[in-house]
């Protein structure tokens, strides 16, 4: 028998599509991001600024993507009696290392030679505009029914 509380006898959640699709989308802004901060970077500082514009988008698709996989792997603990927890603990959880991560990549960027501290925060603050906006569209375009996941009585 499988373990209802991995596998569910539930339907997915209607959600995670649209986190899924979250995911996709994200992933192809930062290659767009990389791709242009990388040439603008190189521009204006040489290798350092590409470098700087590399690794500020890679953070910001990081941490996005564990933000939208852990509603993905929240959302596989549906037929348990503790979702509700379940769910809030990932997802808090994943905040809380995304925190502790960004606090020590700070630290461990600061003042590096192949570091351009203004390209690197102008591309932090480019992808996560970037995904924030693929956030709103996908979530605004989604086809997610307003009461979703639920069960009407004498429903099958």
């Amino acid at each position: 028998m499988t373990d209802p509380v991995i596998k569910g006898n539930y339907p997915t959640p209607s959600s995670s599509g649209i986190f899924a699709t979250i995911l996709k989308f994200d992933a192809l802004l930062a290659a767009v991001i990389a791709v242009v901060g990388g040439v603008v970077g190189y521009l204006a500082d040489g290798w350092t600024g590409t470098v700087s514009a590399l690794i500020g988008t890679a953070m910001v698709l990081v941490f996005a993507g564990i933000t939208a996989a852990s509603i993905l792997v929240a959302n596989r603990f549906t037929a348990s009696p503790l979702y509700t927890t379940l769910f809030f603990v990932i997802v808090l959880g994943s905040w809380i290392v995304k925190f502790v991560l960004f606090i020590v990549l700070v630290v461990l960027l600061r003042g590096q030679p192949f570091v351009n501290d203004l390209i690197l925060f102008l591309s932090i603050v480019v992808a996560v505009i970037g995904t924030l906006v693929v956030d709103v569209v996908v979530v605004a375009k989604g086809r997610m029914p307003y009461a979703s996941d639920v069960k009407l009585p004498g429903g099958h």
